[in-house]
């Protein structure tokens, strides 16, 4: 048995801006170091202990991964970082205003671009291109430890967790389109020796 937690980083300015940020290094707003702590602090509760971490080469998601180790007593844990683990990269889109950008292309081509599974953005990746990059480090990097019976933290963002919750909970493309996963909402996974999900828990 093992423990994953997944968490995606608190708020960040351009999420509070209301922009495509993909692979843009943008900081956390106050509300998003708030949001990391009060993670950190459910998280503390559970009695959890982690043997590794992962994160991302974002900023926004290594700092969510550092306050929340303060918070737990952990600020030792071994980090590994990795591009892996980056956020979908938007291209053409990233930095703009979603709104507007709504406006430029239209309602349903940026629905498209945002919801589908395998279109992608101009110059960006789909879904289905973030999955194909996330989905082969964590089976080589993270899924290791876990099956050696060692419990780990992932602080990513929301598309690159969306695969992974995707590959984990055996979703179909349909369904992964209508998971949201929020700003530093730990999901608790306790697995298996297989991987297979014993029980799930949303510390929110």
């Amino acid at each position: 048995m093992s423990t994953l937690v997944l968490i995606r980083h608190g708020q960040s300015q351009w999420n509070l801006e209301n922009r495509f940020t993909g692979w843009v290094d943008v900081p956390l707003t106050d509300l998003g170091r708030e949001e990391a702590h009060r993670a950190g602090s459910r998280l503390r509760d559970t009695g959890i202990t982690f043997a590794f971490a992962f994160t991302s080469e974002l900023v926004r998601a290594q700092e969510t991964l550092s306050i929340v180790l303060q918070e737990i007593g952990a600020g030792e844990l071994p980090v590994e970082r990795n591009q892996a683990l980056n956020e979908r990269h938007y291209g053409d889109l990233q930095g703009l205003d979603k709104a507007e950008t709504a406006k430029k292309y239209g309602n349903e081509q940026v629905h498209v671009w945002r919801r589908s599974y395998d279109v992608a953005p101009p110059g960006g990746e789909s879904l289905k291109d973030t999955a194909a990059r996330t989905l082969p480090y964590f089976a080589a990097h993270v899924a290791p430890q876990l099956r050696a019976g060692h419990n780990v933290i992932v602080a990513a963002h929301g598309n690159s967790l969306r695969s992974i919750v995707m590959d984990l909970e055996h979703l179909t493309r349909e369904q992964v389109l209508e998971l949201n996963i929020a700003t530093a909402v730990p999901l608790v996974y306790e697995l298996d020796g297989d991987l297979g999900i014993v029980k799930k828990t949303i510390l929110d």
